[in-house]
């Protein structure tokens, strides 16, 4: 995945799509802290009048930066799994498209909750969807049993520090070849068990 967000010249899209892409780019690129909003205006080439229409705070274009990126990725997600075998072994290679993408930054939603999560409820709520709707997906890939919850967790949690690793470390090689390890690990204890 190298951009939750489609391919498209943002000059032909309405006023506020194109405000919400440019914002999508800047805050996941540079952050959200670091991206004022004369920048995402003179960059989506828009009149400041224009912005505060669709937008009448910073915390509205951060609530709906949320949403679309939630959107987009959690769908990015389900699709990867799809498309790679429908099973536990797709999380690894989903991730590592990811990961090897020229736009990664790790996850929005960490990233988010610690630059604006004391300060904007609605982001820390947003982030806490995004991570149980993550869980379920990684939940539905596995077979039913009494303790699929709590490894669908763990690996939620094991996925969590891939991304973190990912975006340190020079290559994601070693977060991945981690997390293959868990999900082997998950995968041996649900067959004893």
């Amino acid at each position: 995945m190298n951009t939750p967000a489609p391919s498209i010249d943002i000059a032909d899209l309405a006023p506020d799509a194109r405000i919400l892409l440019t914002a999508h780019d800047l805050f996941y690129r540079d952050g959200i802290r670091a991206t004022g909003i004369d920048r995402v205006i003179a960059e989506s080439g828009v009149a400041k009048k224009t912005f505060y229409r669709y937008f009448p705070s910073k915390d509205d274009l951060i609530v709906a930066f949320l949403e679309y990126r939630h959107d987009n990725w959690i769908n990015w997600f389900r699709d990867a799994f799809a498309r790679l075998g429908g099973t536990l072994d797709a999380l690894v290679p989903a991730l590592a498209e990811w990961f090897g993408g020229e736009t990664y930054r790790g996850c929005a939603f960490i990233n988010s909750v610690v630059e604006v999560g004391g300060t904007l409820p609605q982001a820390l709520d947003i982030s806490r969807r995004h991570k149980r709707d993550m869980t379920a997906a990684i939940r539905a890939l596995m077979p039913t049993s009494r303790a699929a919850k709590a490894d669908a967790q763990a690996l939620a949690l094991a996925v969590d520090g891939a991304i973190v690793a990912a975006q340190f470390a020079e290559s994601p090689a070693n977060a991945l070849k981690a997390l293959a390890r868990a999900v082997r690990a998950i995968k041996q204890a649900s067959i004893k068990a």
